[in-house]
Formats: C-alpha cells, structure tokens, sequence
C-alpha cells in the first residue's frame, strides 16, 4: 500500500460516492431503458410481473445508495443510519428476486445476444454472490465509514455487467461476456485509482473488494465452460 499522508478533502470524498451512484444508475438506464423504464416509447414486448418485481428492487437499491451517499455528502449522518436498515431489507430482497427473475429468465431462453442462455445464467448467479458478499461486509463494517461507503459502492458496480451487457450497441452485442466484464472491471478500476489519487494510499477495502469482483470475473467464464456448471444450470432450471 502507499505510504503518503495525503487525504482527500471531505468534500470532494463524499461528492464522489454521490456521483458514481449516478452514473452506474445512468448505465442501467442506458442498458435496460429500452425494454424497462422506457419501454413504451420503444414499444417493446410486454414484462411479466416478475420482471417489474425485480426492476423495482433493482431501481430501489441503486436509488437508496445515491440518496444514502447525499445524505451523508450533506452531513446528514443521523438520517443515513436510520435508513440503514431500510438498506438491509432492501440488500435481502434483491437477493431473493434477483437469482429468481435470471433463473426464469434462463428457463425460458431469455439473455442478451451472444452465450446461451444457461451460460449466461453464471453472470446474473455470480453477480448476486459478489452482491452479498460485498454488502454483508460492508454492513458489518458500518461503524467504519471508511471501509463501508467503499464496500457498497462496489456492490453496486459489481452488478452492472447485466445492465453494460444490455447496451443497444452492436460492438457490444458482438464482443459479449468478456466485454461486458471488462467493462465492469474498468469502473472497479477507475474507483480504485480514483481513491489513490484523492488519498495518496490505496485503500485496504478498495483493494481486497477490487480484486474480488475482478477475479470473480474470469472465475465465472472458466466455470461457465464445465460440465458442473451446466449440470447446475439444468438442475437450477429444473
């Protein structure tokens, strides 16, 4: 780790958790606008109830972390606390919904242009144990500001590789998986050095969840191609 004392000013710190809540809340609008939040305009097919289910949680969790990190950009600490657990519930249901809505979504053939759907299955699977693991570490450091804020602004990267993989780009749809990760990867990157620069150290926090969505990534793309894999997908498909 770096050993300078440079820290970044309060200001600029908390600002920057505030505005990479809204860019990964534009890059899911970017990637599920045409067939969610506008999909009248678009004309799109119809969503079951499941699928609105799951793009309510989804929008919920990315709102309540940019609303979570102005509060406390605004020194609004006493309120970001009591929504703390607001938070939690909010975590354990897209825990619930998010493996439910990919599960059925692989059942009925559903993924974006490229792998097959039971291989796209370990995306949306992945993301949701990178989720809990990163989210469960982050509420369990809550007394430790420097180590939470971190710990949950990458739960929410983590999981854009679905909303990135959605992009109405054919340079995306050509490219697929690895690019939807790289992607990803490039935003956990860009965090990192990010923190570097504004306190002259990389972060413990940062470093340890950087490398775990990162290496989670080639992880499931090996894991992907095993015949283990796809006995589970079969069987999670049923």
């Amino acid at each position: 780790m770096g050993t300078s004392t440079k820290t970044a000013r309060p200001g600029v710190d908390r600002r920057f958790y505030t505005a990479m809540g809204l860019l990964a809340a534009a890059i899911i609008l970017l990637g599920f606008g045409r067939t969610y939040y506008l999909k009248a305009a678009f004309g799109t097919p119809g969503l079951t109830p499941l699928v609105h289910l799951h793009g309510l949680v989804m929008t919920t969790w990315f709102l309540l972390f940019i609303v979570q990190a102005k509060l406390v950009a605004d020194r609004r600490v006493d309120l970001h606390r009591k929504l703390g657990m607001v938070g939690a519930l909010v975590a354990l249901a897209v825990l619930v919904v998010g493996p439910w809505t990919a599960i059925t979504a692989a059942r009925l053939g559903h993924a974006p242009p490229g792998p097959p759907p039971l291989v796209f299955l370990v995306v949306p699977i992945g993301d949701m144990v990178v989720f809990a693991t990163l989210v469960g570490a982050g509420l369990w450091y809550r007394s430790r500001p420097d180590v939470h804020r971190r710990l949950m602004l990458l739960s929410c990267i983590g999981m854009l590789t679905a909303a990135i993989a959605r992009i109405p780009l054919d340079v995306v749809a050509k490219a697929g998986v690895p690019l939807y990760f790289g992607l990803t990867d490039l935003f956990v990157l860009g965090c990192l050095f990010y923190d570097r620069v504004k306190t002259g150290r990389f972060h413990p926090a940062f470093v340890a969840g950087s490398v775990f969505v990162i290496l989670s990534h080639p992880a499931r793309l090996m894991f992907a191609g095993t015949a283990l894999w796809m006995k589970w997908a079969h069987w999670m498909v049923g």
